[in-house]
This record gives structure tokens, C-alpha cells and sequence, in this order.
């Protein structure tokens, strides 16, 4: 058997015996971009190719289960026969890339004291209703009368006395380019938010009456406390040009202020979206796309992993270009990103990345793919040749 043959299923092994280290699971994770090459390997066996995506998304979660503290849970995947016939089929493939079982040498990777392009971490600015700003992030602790920090997290309690109030007290949390953060607000809703984005809150809901939080701009994955736990008070979230209603659901709402449009996507329960005196409720699966420059929207199904897999320390394409993948991860590494040559920015992806992953390691893997010829780093530009 070629070497490559058993390098490759040698890791498969050791992945299910739970015995794989980081790097020989980023190795099985380079196994996304691997179908970027395949156009002499046409697998036409949906259950193969439905097993395949298990198995590989099972891998980025064993690879991001120490990082991510509040991922849906991820049921084990054994390998079962049908497994083993997926990853036969998948060895011709894997074996013709050479990037796939690629050693990490000094000489083609600079370490991370080299390079300024950090990966993306936990971090926000508070801002307190007196207009103080309180940054968040390891190491760092905060705690006052109504909420608590420990640098990964902000949760929200409050006291008897802001409960009662028939005032609204506003706070901000901001997430810059290269962090996210989670915080769970007074009334007990979950919000996830990804790099470059800002959320307006109340301190504290008023007792019976309808609750509401604004994004001001960037990506939010909310899993609202039903109506039923607060007297059936709805729950609302805006952004500067649409309003979506909930009684309780999960949902993920994409706002930023550089981009043409805004996509809502529903996981579960029930919304009513609302802009411009149009309406439209949504489905579990369904996503509208709202085109802020002509008010108009559309509705389309989608694989729902791949718009809410941010919050779980996964970055997921589908179809998408060059150009729509730099710009999700210039905010996740805070970078500047240019096309020395534009025919490259309107390329095609299908596939998956860890968010943990060095920079370098994802540019380096798209040259050897062919995807790019070259690339060049000045401080925290990015230049595609």
C-alpha cells in the first residue's frame, strides 16, 4: 500500500480512538478544500456523500471542543462500515493533493511570535449606561450590581429593584474585528456575536412589557427565553431598516453596514420579519435576503450549518466565492485583504475551516490548491496574485 494510502487511513484510526493530536487533525480537516481538485472524482452515492459530511464535520468538532465553550452538542460518529466505503472513496482524491498530509516545517509557516495577523479570540467593549467603556477579555474579570464577567462571557442578572423599574437602562456590547463574545440578557436569551458587530440592550426588560434589542450593525445568532417564561411579552430584534418578532426560536440575523443585504436565517420556532410595510414569517431552514439598495426580498432554503457554524468555532462555505470567504475572514483576523489579480476573487468554495487556524496556514493551503499563485503579507495586508 502507497505510504500516503497508509499515512492517511492511519489517522482515521487514530481520530476514532480518540488519539489524533491537533496537527494530524488539521490534516483531516484539509480534507474540505481537497474537493476544490476534484474534477476527475464524481461521487454519486448520496448516502457515501451524506457520510462524508458527518464525519468530517464530527472532525472539527473533536479539533474545536476545547476552544468553544458553548457549541451544540455533537453526536460521536463510529466507524461504521458505510464510513469506511466513504473514506475509500475519498483516498484517490486525497492522496493526488499534496497539501492533504503536508508537514508543517519552520521554513514554510512563520510561528506566531512572526507574525502581528493574530487569530481571532474573545474580547468586547462594554459600554455602561453613564457612557464608561469597560473592555472584556481573558484574563480580565468584571462585576457590577446587574451583570458579570469572566472575560468569555457576560451575563446578565440584575436586581429586584432594576426589575421593577419602569425605566429602560441601555448598555452596548461592541465586538471589534478579530473577537466575538456571548451574552446572556436579563431575561434569560442567549446571543451570540460574531467579529465587527454591536448590540444595544436593556440592563433589564420591564416586567409585561414587550422586549426588544437592537443590532446596530454585524452578525448575532439569538436563541430567545419564550414568551410563555414572561407572560407571553414577545421579543424583538431591529436593525436600522428591518424588524423581526419572535416568541421564542432561534434565529441568526446578518447586518453589516458593508454589505447589500441583510440575511435572516430561521433554525427553529416561529419569526415575523417586517421592513418597509412588508411582511413575510419565516420557516425553520428558510433565509431572507433583504436588498437594502432596492427594499426588495427573496426567501431560499438553506443548509442551515453553514450561516450558524461561526458561533461554533467553524467557518462553512457553500458555493461561495473568494472574495465573499476573504471578507468573512478579514474580520475574524483583522485584516486587509486585496486582488492583485480580480479574475481570482470570483472563484468558487465548497468546504470548511477552523476559526483557530493561523492565517498563513489557510493561504498557504489555497496556493497549493491553485487557487491563488501567490500571496504577500505586509503587516496586516493581505495581497492575492
Amino acid at each position: 500500500m502507497h505510504h500516503r494510502h497508509k499515512k492517511f487511513i492511519s489517522l482515521i484510526e487514530k481520530w476514532q480512538a480518540g488519539k489524533a493530536s491537533k496537527k494530524e487533525l488539521r490534516i483531516l480537516i484539509n480534507y474540505f478544500f481537497s474537493h476544490q481538485k476534484s474534477n476527475e472524482f464524481q461521487e454519486t452515492d448520496e448516502e457515501k456523500l451524506e457520510t462524508e459530511q458527518r464525519m468530517y464535520k464530527a472532525i472539527l468538532a473533536e479539533l474545536n471542543k476545547d476552544t468553544i465553550k458553548k457549541k451544540p452538542k455533537v453526536k460521536k460518529l463510529y466507524l461504521t462500515p458505510v464510513v469506511k466505503v466513504a473514506i475509500a472513496a475519498g483516498i484517490a482524491l486525497l492522496i493526488a493533493l499534496p497539501f492533504v498530509l503536508r508537514e508543517e516545517t519552520t521554513s514554510t509557516l512563520p510561528s506566531a511570535k512572526e507574525s502581528i495577523i493574530s487569530i481571532g479570540t474573545d474580547k468586547a467593549t462594554l459600554t455602561l449606561e453613564n457612557g464608561e467603556n469597560i473592555p472584556l477579555e481573558k484574563g480580565k474579570t468584571f462585576k457590577n450590581s446587574f451583570a458579570e464577567s469572566n472575560g468569555e462571557e457576560l451575563i446578565y442578572t440584575g436586581t429586584d429593584s432594576i426589575k421593577k423599574s419602569t425605566e429602560v437602562v441601555y448598555n452596548y456590547l461592541t465586538i471589534p474585528r478579530g473577537g466575538q463574545f456571548y451574552l446572556k440578557l436579563n431575561d434569560g436569551t442567549k446571543v451570540w456575536l460574531n467579529s465587527e458587530s454591536k448590540l444595544k440592550f436593556p440592563v433589564s426588560f420591564v416586567e409585561n412589557q414587550p422586549r426588544s434589542v437592537e443590532l446596530i450593525y454585524g452578525e448575532a445568532y439569538f436563541e430567545v427565553s419564550p414568551s410563555t417564561a414572561h407572560n407571553g411579552t414577545k421579543f424583538s430584534v431591529l436593525t436600522d431598516v428591518q424588524k423581526i418578532e419572535v416568541l421564542g426560536t432561534e434565529f441568526n440575523v446578518k447586518a453589516y453596514s458593508n454589505e447589500d443585504a441583510i440575511f435572516t436565517t430561521l433554525v427553529n420556532g416561529k419569526i415575523a420579519w417586517n421592513a418597509n410595510q412588508q411582511k413575510q414569517q419565516l420557516l425553520p431552514t428558510q433565509q431572507l435576503i433583504f436588498e437594502k439598495g432596492t427594499n426588495q426580498f427573496s426567501l431560499q432554503t438553506v443548509d442551515v450549518y453553514n450561516e450558524i457554524s461561526w458561533r461554533d468555532g467553524i467557518f462553512s462555505f457553500e458555493n461561495k466565492t473568494l472574495e465573499e470567504i476573504m471578507r468573512i475572514l478579514s474580520r475574524w483576523y483583522d485584516i486587509d485583504v486585496h486582488f492583485e489579480n480580480p479574475t481570482l476573487s470570483a472563484k468558487l468554495f465548497n468546504g470548511n475551516l477552523s476559526k483557530d487556524q493561523h492565517i498563513e496556514d489557510i493561504l498557504i493551503t489555497l496556493k497549493e490548491l491553485e487557487a491563488i499563485n501567490n500571496y504577500s503579507i505586509y503587516g496586516k495586508k493581505v495581497i492575492l496574485k
